[in-house]
């Protein structure tokens, strides 16, 4: 970038910066400044002055390049509550007209009482510096309000440099006071002061000043200042409170009446008596010059200097953002990922942070407030941060249709800091890699419900029956075509007491049965499934910029489509899995997670956010209601041990291999939330161990720790609002699409089953062979003579004994009567009497 700090051409040497200045105030002396700024050269030469010097002088600049002044940016809750300020410069950028009179006459009376009569120097105090700087090596101060601006430009400049070194060397440059090279940066800023005072009035110079200039070790303006010292806005200051504030500026850490938080009291009250003794000497100036009277005077100066403070502690970064309101660092911490991560915020990440510390931005949140502190501490009552066992546990809500996320919780205390004690952390258990640093976490049976909205969509029903009495099969038994045939076994159990029989699907989801499931994905296309997880946000939550073992990013992409990745095996976040089950209940609307809805600049000009890019219908609504209907039944199954909060919820459990991460994911149509439980730095079993004062020696699972610490807030968070209900889930969805069932009468075994499979239904034999007409072996009864599609079939074999004829009954029941059974009808699963039973 330009930098102002640059002289062109050859630069000035100290020997000639001080026979420039000694010529500079002779030639002021004589014929004013402005005569001086211009003939100063042919003065020069005329007196001796090597030509060189007169040079050198045209070389000197005399405009002043001027950037936007840092400004603090402020993060806020979604009603204005402060969380968080982040800035390079504490700083708010405010009009003459909104700073109090009698501050602007403070900084006049001890900075520069001749500010209104000269034209940017004072030639006399510049001589009385330059003798006292050269020939005692003693800096003295002489420069005009107009000079001290131009030399904080200069220091502001040097920040906006490259690299450290080089903004460290401009800043020496910049405020270079002993020997010759103080004279030769004296000398520059007298010249553009000049040049200044012809294009900018008083006035304008004055409010310059006052927003640019130090005001304590990290306060800049006198906005800022006013704010930071005295909690009021600086058109509001007395003169008391303008004397301290305008005394700072000359030396902001030695004058600072506050100082650094840990210091001793000794040293507080020392620094109180020197900010008085400041702050008294510039009300005698302001007596001097008839801004305050005579008893004002007195009664400041018999006024200690902390009584009139009420200091506003900066709330710097997002470890003060929990003190506002409860366990909030780190969605604060998040948004700022937000940020820098968006394109929305600039091209480039370093384009983005300088927004964020520079920009004067305010930044409007999604996060309420209420639900928060609820999160905060119900996550922490479920498992406390001091917990000896070290299980981490964490929450997060999202609000369906809206993608808005309003709390984001976990037991640990958010610190920035390189060095943190062992429950601090910066790592967010609730995000992915790029958001927080965690790489997220196996979902377990939280993942089940992207099967079931596969298993839906490709036609299958809730009521439809599946064969979950395999625990074991061959990987080239599954399609998946995106990545190829796969092979080798896959071995699996049930857990929680799943039965590995046969059973309806919407059994399958409530008791969270593995076999099932895995019964289901066998007849689906596993690509199809994960893609389907994908287009929910549910990915893996890694670094996107690392692979695994068969070269797969570990972020950012679909879960791998494997038999296993159906139990969840896979990683994702608890802010993924929530956004998505917000779609279920949104009725098919999904959203990305957004956590900003506004940001503003200091001059009131709202910027672009991040969208939550809202796709109404990115499932059917016909599906939809159906996955609500279906996770509505967890209460009744592993769920039933969780208190049902008092209106219509919907949820599932996540328990992974060994017990070493628990969920639940929720949801109702107001909220959608996920807990996760578990230790964050390994994948290491809770089974055994001693959480919360009680011992696991089964489990734990997602129904002991998460799915409590879920009803505990749900129930507080949504006790006051009406809550509706899900839209009823349509018949097709429940029961199928009802078919005609072939009839398979006297035909054999093996011609029935492929006729029944071929049709589109399963089919099982009854063990017992019954008394029939029919051949031994051929078909004597089927269960159904309609069905849904995929429904089981149970066909009765003939022992080929004819049945004894009724007294009374006209015929057998021989070939060509009737079938055996009744049809079965949506209250028995469209199975008939010869059907299993329901598990």
């Amino acid at each position: 970038m330009p930098n102002p700090a640059r002289s062109r051409g050859r630069k000035v040497n100290a020997s000639q910066a001080l026979a420039l200045l000694l010529s500079f105030l002779l030639v002021a002396g004589i014929g004013g400044l402005l005569t001086a700024g211009l003939v100063l050269p042919g003065v020069a030469v005329a007196n001796g002055v090597t030509n060189a010097s007169a040079t050198a002088f045209d070389e000197v600049p005399s405009g002043l390049e001027r950037r936007t002044l840092p400004q603090k940016s402020e993060i806020l809750a979604a009603d204005g509550t402060l969380l968080a300020t982040f800035y390079h410069q504490n700083r708010v950028v405010v009009p003459l007209a909104e700073i109090a009179p009698i501050m602007q006459k403070a900084v006049v009376a001890v900075e520069d009482r001749r500010f209104y009569e000269h034209a940017g120097v004072d030639p006399q105090g510049m001589l009385r510096a330059a003798v006292a700087t050269v020939v005692n090596d003693d800096p003295q101060g002489a420069s005009t309000l107009t000079q001290q601006y131009v030399k904080n430009v200069f220091v502001d400049a040097a920040q906006g440099a490259d690299t450290e070194e080089e903004r460290a060397r401009l800043t020496r440059e910049a405020q270079e006071s002993k020997g010759l090279p103080g004279i030769a940066r004296k000398l520059r800023e007298a010249k553009i002061a000049i040049t200044l005072e012809k294009s900018m009035s008083k006035d304008e110079i004055l409010e310059n000043y006052l927003n640019i200039a130090a005001f304590g070790a990290s306060v800049y303006g006198v906005e800022s200042a006013a704010q930071y010292y005295f909690g009021i806005p600086a058109s509001q200051l007395n003169y008391l409170q303008a004397a301290t504030i305008a005394g700072i500026t000359q030396s902001p850490s030695k004058w600072d009446p506050v100082g650094p938080a840990e210091q001793s009291d000794e040293a507080r009250l020392a620094r109180y008596e020197n900010s008085k003794t400041r702050r008294d000497r510039v009300l005698r100036d302001m007596n001097r010059d008839g801004y305050i009277t005579d008893e004002e005077l007195a009664a400041g100066v018999a006024t200690p200097v902390q009584d009139t403070l009420n200091v506003h502690p900066l709330r710097l970064g997002c470890m003060t953002a929990g003190d506002a309101v409860p366990g909030s660092g780190f969605f604060c911490d998040y948004v700022t990922k937000v940020i820098a991560n968006d394109p929305a915020f600039g091209e480039s990440a370093s384009e983005r942070t300088n927004k964020l510390y520079q920009g004067g931005l305010t930044i409007t949140t999604t996060l309420v407030p209420g639900e928060q502190a609820i999160a905060d501490a119900e996550v922490k009552n479920g498992v406390p941060v001091d917990d000896p066992s070290g299980v981490g546990s964490a929450i997060v809500a999202v609000e369906p249709g809206t993608g808005k996320i309003t709390a984001m919780a976990q037991n640990r205390t958010y610190s920035a800091r390189q060095e943190q004690t062992e429950r601090e952390t910066s790592v967010n258990y609730n995000t992915s890699y790029q958001y927080g640093g965690s790489a997220g976490f196996p979902p377990g049976s939280t993942f089940k419900p992207f099967t079931l909205l596969e298993w839906l969509k490709q036609g299958h029903a809730l009521q439809e029956t599946v064969n979950g009495t395999r625990l074991s099969y061959n990987q080239n038994e599954f399609t998946a075509p995106c990545v190829g045939r796969q092979s080798g076994p896959f071995n699996f159990g049930n857990s929680e007491n799943g039965r590995a029989i046969n059973q309806t699907v919407i059994d399958a989801t409530k008791n969270s049965v593995n076999s099932a499931y895995v019964a289901m994905a066998q007849q689906l296309d596993l690509c199809n499934i994960m893609q389907g997880a994908a287009d929910l946000g549910v990915t893996k939550a890694g670094d996107p910029n690392k692979v695994d073992a068969q070269g797969n990013p570990l972020g950012g992409v679909p879960f791998n489509p494997y038999p296993a990745v159906v139990l969840g095996t896979d990683s994702t976040s608890p802010l993924q899995m929530a956004a998505a089950y917000a779609t279920f209940a949104a009725n098919g609307t999904y959203c990305k997670p957004i956590a900003i809805t506004s940001v503003t600049t200091a001059a009131g000009e709202e910027l672009p956010v991040p969208s939550a890019d809202c796709r109404a219908e990115a499932i059917a609504p016909k599906y939809a209601s159906a996955m609500n209907f279906a996770l509505s039944n967890v209460w009744t199954g592993t769920g039933k041990d969780i208190a049902k909060p008092p209106f219509p919820a919907a949820g599932k459990t996540g328990t992974t291999s060994k017990n070493e991460y628990n969920w639940f994911v929720g949801y109702t149509p107001l909220r959608a939330t996920a807990v996760w439980v578990g230790f964050p730095g390994a994948m290491h079993s809770m089974g055994g161990e001693v959480i919360n004062g009680k011992r696991y020696t089964r489990g734990p699972y997602g129904s002991s720790i998460a799915g409590p610490t879920w009803s505990r807030f749900m129930t507080q968070a949504l006790a006051n609002v009406d809550n509706p209900g899900f839209s009823d889930a349509g018949d097709r969805e429940v029961f199928g699409e009802r078919l005609s069932v072939p009839s398979v009468v006297g035909r054999s075994e093996s011609d029935a089953r492929g006729a029944l499979e071929r049709a589109g239904f399963r089919v099982s034999v009854a063990g017992e062979q019954v008394q029939s007409p029919y051949p031994a072996g051929t078909v004597a009864q089927q269960s159904a003579s309609t069905a849904t599609r995929g429904a089981s079939i149970t066909l009765t074999l003939s022992n080929g004994q004819p049945p004894a004829p009724e007294p009374g009954t006209p015929g057998d029941g021989g070939p060509g009567g009737g079938q055996g059974g009744r049809p079965g009808g949506p209250g028995n699963n469209g199975q008939g009497n010869g059907g299993n039973p329901n598990p």
